[in-house]
């Protein structure tokens, strides 16, 4: 296995920059070998640590932060966003891109029209009860989703859906289907939601 982090030495910091195509497990990899190099390089001092690159969640997060300051105790901070909004759409389909073509529709999806794409969609508007939306990659609705959203509809589990506001009772990525009780589930506001161990998670 290669290392996917570089290790770079500021003036006021250090910067690990994470490779954009690097997944999770190769990332720990590549700390766990690294970071005894680099706790020789302190010898006391408290320079902070930034870690720049691949976009993470907030869970891998939070296990990197507890890595490192299980190795060394400095100020460390992820230069990505924590949580995922509107705001930070932007930069995960400026990552995606390259490998899935998006379609931006202006308008909203009113009952019983239905839309399917071979990449990814971006909706200007709401996705109303009774409508659907179908994508083979990432569904993004900047309004309400209250309709179906099926993403990675041809099997990519990588595929994600966001919404502004998110009130539906039913979210499928791939073949992974999840049931929402709206009387019990709270409503999510800028939604993120992408499969984790064969499950779909709500962030």
């Amino acid at each position: 296995m290669r290392s996917c982090i570089t290790i770079n030495l500021k003036k006021d910091y250090i910067v690990i920059k994470i490779n954009e195509d690097a997944d999770f497990s190769n990332i720990v990899w590549s700390f766990n070998k690294k970071l005894p190099d680099l706790k020789k390089l302190y010898k006391g001092a408290t320079t902070p640590i930034k870690v720049t690159g691949k976009v993470l969640k907030n869970k891998e997060i939070d296990e990197l932060q507890e890595l490192i300051k299980q190795k060394i105790d400095v100020d460390i901070e992820f230069d990505m966003p924590k949580g995922f909004g509107l705001s930070n759409i932007k930069k995960t389909f400026e990552q995606e891109i390259a490998v899935s073509e998006t379609k931006f529709h202006r308008g909203s999806l009113r009952s019983g029209q239905k839309m399917e794409v071979e990449g990814s969609i971006v909706i200007l508007g709401d996705v109303n009860s009774g409508a659907e939306v179908m994508a083979r990659d990432n569904i993004v609705v900047l309004g309400t989703l209250r309709g179906l959203a099926h993403a990675g509809a041809k099997g990519n589990k990588q595929a994600i859906i966001s919404a502004g506001i998110l009130d539906t009772v039913q979210l499928r990525i791939s073949n992974i289907v999840k049931e929402i009780d709206r009387e019990e589930e709270p409503l999510h506001k800028q939604a993120y939601i992408y499969v984790d161990k064969d499950e779909i998670v709500i962030e």
